[in-house]
């Protein structure tokens, strides 16, 4: 139960996006549509996952005053790892999220939840952790990325949902990032209140 509560938090009490307000270059930089921004979510919760394990893992054997340079490597390691199966099995994905893939070793979502949670706790509970906050960070950015995408294109997962005509290209471009993520913060903010 307490793992599932672990997860709960990283959704809804501590989400990076809507809540913490982190990590928001690739939020707004790669949810041009649902797919991207599901991808870049996916790959960041890998990330996390494996790099809350890692650094949970080592916690013991890394000298303080080398921590967060120990903690920058872990963490490069699993994105190149990332960054090389994507570019192997999903090229055109891999060429649309470009620069961002790399960037996620700097994304404060990450280094921050390995040093205030992997840090300090066991291994099962840093796994779940880096569950939850992956998970909240990449149900923001499909949601934020499905918004753009549906009132931009008319389309869902590039699948036509309203005629192409009706929809409205600054939704697409990086303006309509930041109208529909200050939107979708605000509706956030009032279902946490109820």
């Amino acid at each position: 139960m307490n793992n599932l509560k672990v997860i709960l938090n990283g959704l809804i009490k501590e989400n990076p996006t809507f809540v913490l307000l982190l990590g928001m270059c690739p939020t707004l930089g790669t949810t041009s549509s649902a797919l991207n921004g599901m991808s870049m979510g996916l790959a960041t919760t890998f990330v996390l996952i494996c790099s809350n394990v890692a650094i949970s893992s080592l916690k013991n054997i890394i000298p303080d005053m080398v921590r967060i340079p120990a903690y920058i490597v872990v963490i490069a390691t699993f994105v190149t790892v990332v960054q090389m199966c994507m570019e192997a099995y999903v090229p055109a994905l891999y060429a649309s999220l470009g620069l961002f893939i790399p960037l996620i070793v700097v994304n404060c979502i990450v280094l921050g939840r390995a040093e205030a949670f992997a840090a300090k706790n066991k291994i099962i509970p840093s796994l779940f952790d880096g569950l939850g906050i992956g998970l909240g960070f990449t149900v923001a950015l499909t949601l934020l990325g499905a918004v753009r995408e549906l009132l931009g294109t008319g389309k869902l997962f590039s699948i036509g949902l309203i005629p192409e005509e009706y929809g409205s290209l600054i939704f697409v471009l990086a303006p309509g990032a930041f109208i529909v993520l200050g939107y979708l913060i605000a509706i956030v903010n009032k279902i946490r209140k109820v």
